[in-house]
């Protein structure tokens, strides 16, 4: 959504600023800085896992064959997962394609990436455990930098509070100042604690795909929390339970891959995903 939003963070000792959403104009045509971020955290996944491939004796042509169909699939994956739980607001079937509007799930991104990462693995006959350990926290470092899209926008925020590090937020000059939780913030300081721990212990991990059970694990814990906080939550079964479906998926992801990463830890297993071996 393209405006100017005032924000302040008055417990932080941050005096009200003004943010535009539009960095500049090309033709006529507004570039919104929200498109200009995502597409920073692509760049710098995309870095990332070239530097892990090094590493793990991937070569450069079969990530950046990787990393086209991920971008790809992913981005209509994060659109088609929101579109498919927030129907009631698209007015006509053209509205599904306007992307530039705003409307994209993270996890439908992930749910996708994984899929692509998967086929991608058993087509070409790779280790496909080893491609997720590259990946998952590329992933974690473009969802980190990508909420600061969410700023610029001045949206993703959770309810009114008083807490020390609340946000001051109006739309206009001389409107009602509402101070709300940033929990764009709060997601990408979990995710950058989360990256920071993760590539510490990186070159310890036991088994391919350690390491993308750890950032589903970590990241489907902090936000399974964090999206309670939130106003702008998608719901399943809203008539009768009003459940926030990425709380669920992210208790899921926490309860699978932490349980997961419990078990191998217990059996001491080396290869725990022969499904992602090479043929």
């Amino acid at each position: 959504m393209l405006r100017i939003s005032y924000i302040s963070f008055p417990g932080l000792g941050i005096d009200e600023f003004a943010l535009n959403s539009v960095a500049f104009t090309v033709f006529g045509h507004p570039i919104a800085w929200y498109g200009i971020i995502i597409t920073m955290g692509i760049v710098l996944a995309t870095l990332y896992v070239l530097y892990r491939a090094k590493q793990e004796g991937i070569s450069v042509d079969d990530v950046l064959d990787l990393g086209i169909y991920v971008i790809l699939f992913g981005v209509l994956g994060a659109r088609l997962y929101f579109v498919l739980t927030s129907l009631s607001l698209f007015d006509s079937f053209w509205d599904i394609f306007k992307i530039w509007e705003g409307g994209l799930a993270i996890y439908g991104g992930v749910i996708a990436g994984a899929l692509t990462v998967f086929l991608f693995c058993r087509i070409k006959k790779k280790n496909c455990g080893q491609f997720f350990d590259m990946v998952a926290p590329a992933v974690m470092l473009g969802q980190m930098i990508g909420r600061w899209g969410n700023f610029m926008n001045g949206e993703a925020h959770g309810g009114v509070t008083d807490i020390f590090c609340r946000m001051g937020l109006r739309f206009s000059q001389y409107g009602t100042v509402y101070y709300y939780h940033p929990t764009f913030i709060y997601e990408a300081l979990w995710n950058l604690v989360g990256f920071i721990l993760i590539n510490v212990f990186y070159k310890k991990k036991r088994y391919n795909g350690q390491v993308a059970y750890m950032y589903l694990a970590w990241y489907g814990f902090g936000r399974m929390f964090i999206e309670q906080l939130r106003t702008d939550s998608l719901y399943i079964f809203a008539e009768r339970w009003y459940l926030k479906i990425s709380s669920l998926v992210g208790l899921f992801c926490f309860l699978i891959f932490g349980g997961l990463l419990l078990y191998h830890a217990i059996k001491k297993t080396k290869a725990p995903t022969a499904f992602c071996n090479k043929e």
